[in-house]
């Protein structure tokens, strides 16, 4: 039987483009994983590596017209947005080369024999080795700073493992000519192309997590999606990591205080945050708890009007389309619940922003309302009035796993003296990867402290998939014991020929 072709789609009309590829056969997959297994040993060299990843960046900017126009043709994400994303990901890769240069990563540690101490210590010398071929799996709201050429595969390659890439469907010219600057970066620079490979179709994804040769994985998707494949990864005969993004609520506390200071500016930047990219968004703020009462009458009424102000828009493809109006009409629908602006389909192709409110006593027990407190991806949110303190820690106590929480503070009580925004804080933590106070999520800087996970169901992992520390999670520590200087990986040598940062017997060098 035939491989599946693989279609390029105008989300803006559901209208095929051309065909890209065909969906890999299992032994494709299994030709893919093996090239890569293959590659590890020319990425074992961190020039190579740095010079790979700063090479791609170069050629991604260089062909950033076609790019560009390919990614706005599949997700109807527009060139300004995309041209933003795209300079992240070529950031994102130029950062990652320095993290590779500067070699911290590796996390040198030497603690020298001691025969004084009770019980006496060996010689030990401690650093991070590559896990091996990396399965990435490719997102559908940012095509290229998740996806081919995105954060998993930067920090995979800086670490010095093999990807091995399963494109999104919603964006697969792209992917194709995402894989092949990367492959064709990989080759300038004298190594083989196959550090980078690209494959299509669901089947093809559930084979490549499974395949006997690849050590972890990095997701980003869907709940279902993503808990499919880590229970797949942790099902093989020996299960490997898993790091997926899977969903997230965002919750929001707004105080009465801060309400009450700035009702309008609060209700103008949730609009703007919760609309941004026509909510699709993995940070988007998909849950509030605002107050009742006069200040919150007013934040809710600026929501209204800046959000009527928004136009319909194009969601990714017309099956997320119909799932958001089929989402939020099941909402909008629960008892209690009110819309003063009515979310959903904006015509035949588009989608209309909105959100809903009701009461939170409804959702301090369980119920009917539990819905609410799942992400709906999309440009909806949620606004639950609280009457108390203790209704906002009764729902709170309620929420799943997120990637971030914010918090709303009047200025009053942002200086640390007023009772109750410290122990907001410290109930907002628990929930999020991400505490923001006074901000909006919308936005996820690539910095060194940034952290993007949180708990289950927002990540599978601990680990941030944003950021130089995204590295780690493609590493695992190995110690040496009395093993001869001759023998000793040049990295944990006494005379440090590679003038690495590390620690020795105790003590920070370099």
């Amino acid at each position: 039987m035939a491989a599946a072709p693989v279609w390029s789609v105008d989300p803006r009309t559901g209208k095929q483009r051309e065909q890209v590829a065909r969906e890999a056969t299992a032994e494709e997959v299994d030709r893919a994983v093996r090239g890569a297994h293959a590659a590890r040993a020319a990425l074992a060299d961190r020039t190579a590596r740095a010079a790979l990843l700063r090479t791609a960046a170069d050629l991604l900017d260089e062909a950033g017209e076609h790019v560009i126009e390919a990614a706005d043709a599949e997700t109807a994400l527009g060139p300004v947005r995309l041209t933003g994303e795209l300079a992240r990901t070529t950031a994102q890769l130029r950062a990652f080369a320095e993290v590779v240069e500067e070699g911290a990563f590796l996390d040198v540690r030497i603690d020298h024999a001691d025969a004084d101490r009770t019980p006496p210590w060996p010689d030990l010398r401690r650093w991070k080795v590559p896990l091996g071929v990396v399965a990435v799996y490719s997102a559908s709201n940012f095509p290229l700073a998740f996806s081919v050429p995105g954060g998993d595969t930067a920090s995979a390659l800086a670490a010095g493992c093999p990807v091995v890439v399963k494109a999104h469907p919603d964006h697969p010219a792209t992917s194709e000519l995402c894989a092949s600057v990367l492959r064709r970066a990989a080759v300038e620079v004298g190594l083989p192309e196959d550090v980078v490979s690209l494959v299509h179709g669901f089947e093809a994804g559930v084979e490549l997590v499974r395949h006997p040769l690849v050590s972890a994985a990095g997701f980003t998707g869907s709940v279902r999606g993503g808990r499919a494949l880590f229970d797949a990864a942790a099902a093989r005969p020996t299960p490997i990591p898993f790091h997926g993004e899977l969903g997230s609520l965002n919750p929001v506390v707004i105080t009465e205080a801060a309400a009450a200071e700035r009702a309008e500016q609060i209700g103008a930047g949730l609009a703007g945050s919760m609309t941004l990219g026509e909510g699709q968004f993995c940070t988007k703020p998909g849950f509030v708890l605002a107050p009742a009462g006069e200040p919150g009458d007013r934040l809710v009424k600026s929501l209204t009007a800046a959000v009527s102000e928004t136009e319909p828009g194009v969601m990714l493809d017309h099956r997320m389309r119909d799932a958001f109006v089929a989402g939020v009409r099941e909402r909008a629908a629960l008892p209690g619940v009110d819309a003063p602006i009515t979310p959903g389909a904006g015509g035949e192709h588009t989608v209309s922003a909105g959100f809903l409110t009701l009461d939170a006593e409804l959702l301090t027990a369980d119920g009917d309302h539990d819905l609410l407190l799942e992400e709906c991806f999309g440009p909806v949110t949620v606004v639950a009035r609280y009457g108390s303190p203790a209704e906002i820690t009764s729902v709170l106590s309620r929420l799943p796993g997120n990637l971030t929480a914010t918090l709303q503070l009047a200025e009053e009580e942002a200086d640390g003296t007023a009772p109750g925004a410290a122990d907001l804080l410290a109930e907002l933590t628990p929930l999020a990867g991400r505490v923001l106070v006074n901000g909006w999520p919308t936005g996820v800087a690539v910095a060194p402290a940034q952290h993007h996970g949180g708990p289950y169901p927002a990540t599978t992992s601990t680990s941030t998939s944003v950021g130089a520390t995204a590295i780690e999670r493609w590493l695992r520590p190995v110690s040496y014991q009395s093993t001869p200087a001759a023998l000793l990986p040049p990295e944990l040598r006494d005379d440090n020929p590679l003038d690495l940062p590390r620690r020795v017997d105790g003590r920070p060098e370099n």
